[in-house]
């Protein structure tokens, strides 16, 4: 199937590794330039600029300015935005529960899950209208609607993110779609390094972490974590022009986790 993507431009936040690697890698397959922000790179993402047209840009995602800054370089380097995908995000297990979170702890959240999507989309919009087939892309969360006192902030800035982009495809209709695809437990960092949410809930409960990844996966009916090539077909699909009449919706991709119609 062709996509007809070769030859546009995406803007991909949090790229460097995980998810926004994978999206980075499914976009320059299909001939898709890409700018590539995060505010530390990587390996792997140095390697896939050596072939492919991905320009890094190192940009601290969760400043008033930094959003701004990766879709003026976007704009320098492309003249313009055809694609946008929020990918940016981060969670810290609330092992403590409600009363411990601090103001610092809810602006962290807020910020880096809700506000860089929302300033990233202010900076890209003038960049992505009147360009034909225009799409943002949005990584949201099954938290979105399964609201968990474990990541009870998470869940909310997830809630926010959905119901935001839910508007904007409204608002911005028809000359941009705007989609969300909200994962369960996928196999990142975020799940899997020493300090992701396997160790931070183990560590918290006397429980080996593998035990814990373990049993999340049982939660599943495919008994297994997504995987970030999984996410990003997703993505690829949703800023093609094959889903040309699908805005406004949510692709959740969660091993069927949710048992809710």
């Amino acid at each position: 199937m062709d996509l007809e993507l070769a030859g546009r431009t995406a803007v991909v936040t949090g790229a460097s590794k995980g998810i926004g690697l994978a999206i980075t890698r499914a976009l320059v397959s299909e001939g898709v330039s890409v700018v590539a922000g995060a505010l530390h790179g990587s390996a792997e993402l140095d390697e896939l600029t050596r072939d492919a047209p991905v320009l890094p840009v190192a940009v601290d995602l969760t400043t008033p300015d930094g959003p701004g800054q990766l879709v003026d370089a976007a704009v320098t380097a492309y003249g313009g935005v055809d694609i946008l995908v929020n990918n940016v995000g981060a969670v810290r297990p609330r092992t403590e529960g409600f009363l411990a979170l601090t103001d610092a702890d809810w602006d962290w959240c807020l910020n880096i899950n809700f506000l860089a999507a929302v300033r990233t989309m202010r900076a890209a919009i003038p960049a992505m209208q009147g360009r034909v087939g225009a799409s943002i892309v949005t990584i949201s969360s099954v938290n979105a609607f399964l609201p968990d006192p474990g990541v009870i902030d998470y869940s909310a800035a997830k809630g926010a993110l959905s119901n935001l982009c839910k508007s904007l495809s409204k608002d911005l209709g028809p000359g941009i779609r705007v989609n969300t695809i909200s994962p369960g437990p996928v196999q990142t960092d975020l799940w899997l390094s020493k300090d992701g949410v396997a160790a931070t809930v183990g560590r918290a409960s006397g429980t080996d972490p593998g035990d814990v990844v373990r049993h999340q996966e049982a939660q599943a009916a495919t008994g297994r974590f997504t995987r970030p090539e999984e996410i990003a077909d997703l993505v690829t699909y949703l800023a093609s022009a094959r889903a040309g009449n699908i805005t406004g919706s949510d692709v959740t991709i969660d091993g069927g986790l949710i048992s809710t119609l």
